[in-house]
């Protein structure tokens, strides 16, 4: 193992992970698909945190971050990590100032990116959308500020390949990217076999322990412009509404609930 006394966050979801491209693997808990994607991202973890620590990451705090947090199988965590599960709890639960860096495992693209895998920002049941000062953002632009506003930056992004592209176009091409598939339509992608994006991500995750000094944490000025778009039931059970919600933002913790 190499030297060194790294403190790294991992932030996870798990649309991105390897194997993973229908919403039936991402919704309900207790179907077999959805225990299945659960293995898949436990796969992933392992190689990250394999790789981290053979990199010199002297410790390694991993979050569940998919829907109501609970999709880590204690079996198969990988030694060399602890892990935050379950809920309720905020967004960056454990993460501080004390970090050298996250990584946002198993992200995915924004709502309504043609070839993003399973897109959509933070709510695919009723299509949310997300603006910060006006620019249209995901979930890694979310995550991303969260972490900048503790100083922590983000220097690795895994998902689909135009996950990684929003990931450089919004955090710069010093971020370090791995594509686990290739997007074709909302739920279908072109996969790559798991050993290989597992070694992707292990060699990744070297490479991200050396972009801890070029990587910058991701701020906006404040106040955030913050608008927020869904869609909404209306009187009538067969009719739908766009609804908008605005404000401005100090604290960046609430950029996800204004």
């Amino acid at each position: 193992m190499a030297e060194g006394n790294w403190k790294i966050y991992v932030a996870t979801d798990l649309e991105g992970a390897s194997g993973v491209f229908r919403f039936a693997q991402t919704r309900d808990i207790t179907s077999p698909l959805y225990v299945q994607a659960m293995e898949y991202l436990m796969g992933d973890i392992a190689a990250l945190v394999r790789g981290l620590r053979e990199a010199g990451a002297s410790r390694v705090v991993v979050a569940d971050g998919h829907g109501r947090g609970d999709n880590f199988i204690p079996h198969l965590m990988e030694p060399g990590a602890t892990y935050i599960t379950g809920g309720p709890r905020k967004p960056g639960e454990g993460l501080d100032r004390s970090f050298d860096g996250i990584v946002l495992l198993g992200y995915h693209a924004m709502k309504g990116t043609a070839d993003g895998v399973l897109n959509h920002t933070q709510s695919s049941m009723v299509e949310m959308r997300y603006w910060y000062n006006d620019r249209e953002s995901g979930e890694i632009a979310a995550t991303s500020l969260i972490a900048g506003g503790l100083g922590v930056p983000v220097i690795m992004v895994t998902g689909d390949v135009a996950t990684c592209r929003e990931a450089r176009e919004f955090l710069g091409r010093n971020v370090v990217t791995v594509a686990t598939k290739r997007g074709i339509g909302r739920e279908a992608a072109e996969l790559y076999p798991l050993q290989e994006t597992r070694e992707a991500i292990f060699e990744g995750a070297g490479k991200a322990i050396e972009a801890i000094g070029r990587c910058r944490p991701f701020k906006l000025p404040a106040p955030i412009r913050c608008k927020r778009e869904w869609i909404e039931r209306t009187e009538r059970p067969s009719e739908t509404r766009i609804a908008v919600r605005e404000s401005s933002v100090r604290d960046i913790k609430k950029i996800l609930d204004f």
